[in-house]
């Protein structure tokens, strides 16, 4: 395991844990610091008689510790993590001790009783299920009649009147999709919420996505017409979810995927994690999600910067970038990655993308040789043809961004569609830095 200190601060739940956790990289503060090679662990002398069992899952990174924060992972898993990162040698090669073999064995009883559990689910009885299914498509199919009325007065009260309308105007429909189980129909909704209104051409923006929103709600009484990807496009869209087991049960691809960048965003008690990769052999991005409330632990955590050798699979659509990890077997740094020439390809692979599912949006790219240049109170990146891209106004990393770069060209991961995007990691000399 390989991982810089910026990668294990990423995983920090806040910055007092950072603070913490880099006071805690320290041997004095450690009586025992062994490794094997699955699990690395450690006792921390706190202020209890006992010192702090700490114990960290190299292969598919996980944190435990005996201490009393509710915190994941605490500060005493990222100063561990990050003692190890910084010096080896200290580390003593060891046999786990009971108290870490337990802890890795009930994580791998858990994942076969969850597999136990869906099992049961599947000999359910069809005739319930097809009668499930069938209150649900009438459900849905109520909801999108109440959401086609909603965007045509919209369109016919113009969209001069959207920025006087508060957040519950939005939120108001989103509930009711979510009634109506269709949950990505929730999510589009509250896309358009989340537009600023204060910015130029929001127009555009706004107007997009309830054409987006609208195309779902055409094709989706035509799904018969429509390929068998843009079917499985469509309802994940909606909100109809691809069984797992099943993605798992098929051959995926194996790669050595190079973790590009991680986010979270919290609605109420939930949290979605979005974790872009990138296939340093099949050259393919993949978006893997995870969803936990509050009081859980993801179910990988991925470093920005570090390398997982993995085989993944891809859920099914049109241009799918969607997948889920069906095995991991190891981590590393040693990921090359190339990225596209300039704008014109980036701009080529985009439209590629859009002919195949008009839905499509937030793409991911990297572009190599770019640079951040401001222009009409913008900022872009542009490559070495004078081509560029407008960054996005809701980018929070512009000043991280300059700083790496120094003026100077930088390959660049961004996210966003058409000519405007959010960069979330570059590179220069090979180093990789994240920005968001």
């Amino acid at each position: 395991m390989n991982f810089s200190e910026e990668q294990i601060l990423a995983l920090a739940p806040d910055e007092s844990s950072k603070k913490s956790g880099k006071e805690l990289a320290n041997a004095s503060k450690w009586v025992k610091r062994e490794v094997s090679e699955r699990a690395l662990w450690g006792e921390c002398q706190g202020s209890g008689k006992l010192p702090y069992q700490t114990q960290i899952d190299l292969v598919n990174v996980a944190f435990k510790c005996s201490c009393p924060s509710r915190k994941f992972p605490c500060k005493h898993g990222l100063g561990l993590m990050l003692l190890y990162a910084r010096d080896k040698k200290i580390f003593t090669a060891a046999a786990e001790p009971d108290w870490v073999t337990g802890w890795l064995d009930k994580r791998t009883d858990r994942e076969e009783k969850k597999a136990e559990k869906k099992e049961k689910e599947k000999k359910a009885d069809p005739a319930e299920q097809a009668r499930r299914q069938e209150n649900r498509m009438k459900r849905v199919e109520d909801g999108m009649a109440d959401l086609r009325l909603w965007i045509k007065d919209i369109v016919r009260n113009g969209l001069l009147n959207i920025p006087g309308k508060d957040a519950s105007y939005f939120e108001n429909m989103a509930r009711r999709m979510v009634d109506a189980q269709a949950s990505g129909l929730a999510a589009m909704v509250r896309a358009l919420r989340d537009i600023n209104v204060y910015q130029d051409g929001w127009q555009s923006l706004f107007l997009d996505q309830i054409i987006r929103i609208y195309l779902a709600l055409e094709g989706f009484p035509r799904m018969d017409i429509l390929s068998g990807d843009l079917q499985d496009e469509l309802k994940t869209l909606i909100g109809f979810t691809q069984n797992q087991d099943e993605l798992r049960s098929v051959t995926g691809i194996r790669d050595n995927w190079f973790v590009l960048s991680k986010s979270t965003e919290k609605e109420d008690n939930l949290t979605t994690e979005r974790n872009w990769l990138y296939g340093s052999t099949s050259q393919r991005y993949a978006l893997i999600l995870q969803f936990y409330v509050r009081g859980q632990l993801p179910e990988v955590n991925l470093l920005p910067g570090s390398s997982i050798d993995a085989e993944l699979v891809y859920f099914r659509g049109a241009n799918p970038f969607r997948a889920l990890i069906r095995q991991q077997f190891g981590v590393n740094n040693n990921a090359i990655i190339s990225g596209l020439k300039d704008w014109s390809e980036a701009a080529a692979f985009t439209s590629a993308i859009h002919t195949a599912n008009p839905w499509a949006s937030s793409l991911p790219v990297i572009v190599e040789n770019v640079v951040p240049v401001k222009a009409a109170h913008q900022w872009l990146l542009k490559d070495a043809g004078g081509k560029g891209a407008w960054i996005t106004q809701e980018a929070h990393n512009l000043w991280k961004l300059l700083a790496v770069s120094g003026g100077k060209p930088l390959h660049v991961f961004a996210v966003g569609n058409e000519n405007t995007f959010e960069p979330l990691g570059a590179w220069m000399d090979n180093q990789y830095t994240l920005l968001a």
